[in-house]
């Protein structure tokens, strides 16, 4: 059994995150992973990979992820393998018309993410929609909402989708050592307290938001960016404006979250929309309370054992942060109902589902 999981980069995101953990446990169980990017840019996640050593990498080297001509450029791929396993738009697109061009009988299976893009906003989308995934063998859905999503956007019979929920490392953050908070950064005082949110710097995420946050809080509590992106000039700019410089730490993309999140005191999810955010598992996994957007792929992770707010509501944000560092009771209660949540979604039994699925399919 062989398979190829698709991805357009290994850039800074939950799904790219997901390949780097599982690839290699993939190969470690005997199921033969390997991985193919449309873009071969040397992100941190993809640097990563390659010193594990644990399974073949290509890349399509394009310089626009976009290109039709990617369609082209899979095709070989198809001759080599059992089963296509895809992420995100477009390869997403790319690999169905690769495969409907060559004939290809690999079989297809695609991850949908999240609960919401541009393509499920706009009904404009939705005829292609329909027609991409009717190509596919299965789709993994990492929530019973997106599978209802799915079901009402692309028209997809139930029995094509499948709900393999996302899962991390547990042990691996939960046994992760802190490190002094002025390690992190010289305007950081061991008194002070650490906020975090670790997430790519686009408009889904929200990091907008957080930031605002700080002009209603202490000036002992600062916050830590992990993550790059798109944003982060304006975010950078917005410091700027607020007067929150020695506030607001930009770390760039780290491969150590597990130790800045245990040396942080808050773990912060903002995001407008999600699918199944792992930094709320991760958060929760460190056993530091998570406080989170009240929105879809998040409420379902945090009720009852996180602090949710309105989205966008910066002022809101403020107070339950300070709520929670004002008592400690309380602070420790969801710490560890956090992490009970937490225990539920390890990464071994993702893999496992996973490789049910694949045997089901190449049976």
């Amino acid at each position: 059994m062989k398979i190829l999981h698709v991805i357009n980069n290994l850039g800074m995101g939950g799904a790219e995150k997901l390949l780097l953990d599982t690839i290699p446990l993939f190969n470690q169980k005997g199921c033969r992973v390997d991985l193919l990017l449309i873009d071969a840019t040397n992100y941190p996640y993809l640097n990563k990979l390659k010193e594990m050593d644990c399974c073949d990498i290509y890349t399509l080297s394009s310089k626009n992820i976009y290109n039709p001509l990617n369609i082209f450029k899979i095709i070989k791929f198809l001759k080599k393998y059992d089963l296509f396993h895809v992420h995100l738009f477009p390869a997403q697109y790319w690999v169905v018309l690769a495969k409907l061009i060559s004939f290809s009988k690999t079989k297809l299976v695609f991850t949908e993410h999240s609960t919401s893009n541009t393509r499920i906003e706009y009904s404009i989308f939705r005829f292609m929609d329909r027609f991409i995934y009717r190509f596919y063998d299965k789709v993994v859905c990492i929530t019973l909402e997106i599978k209802n999503v799915l079901i009402n956007h692309a028209d997809l019979d139930s029995n094509k989708l499948v709900i393999v929920e996302n899962g991390i490392n547990v042990d691996l953050f939960n046994k992760a050592n802190s490190i002094g908070k002025n390690d992190i950064d010289k305007n950081i005082l061991e008194s002070d307290k650490l906020l975090i949110q670790v997430a790519g710097f686009r408009y889904q995420k929200d990091q907008t938001t957080t930031i605002k946050s700080l002009q209603y809080l202490p000036p002992n509590i600062k916050l830590l960016l992990v993550g790059d992106g798109v944003f982060r000039n304006d975010l950078e700019r917005l410091v700027e404006d607020l007067n929150l410089q020695k506030r607001v730490c930009f770390l760039g993309v780290r491969l150590d979250v597990p130790i800045l999140m245990k040396s942080s005191d808050v773990v912060i999810i903002s995001s407008h929309w999600e699918g199944m955010p792992l930094s709320v598992i991760e958060g929760m996994a460190v056993k530091k309370p998570v406080v989170a957007s009240n929105v879809p792929g998040v409420f379902q992770l945090v009720e009852g054992v996180g602090i949710l707010f309105e989205k966008g509501n910066e002022k809101e944000l403020a107070t339950k942060i300070q709520e929670l560092l004002n008592d400690r009771i309380y602070y420790n209660k969801i710490a560890v109902a956090g992490f009970e949540r937490a225990k539920l979604y390890d990464i071994k039994g993702m893999v496992d589902k996973q490789i049910e699925l694949y045997n089901e399919l190449l049976k």
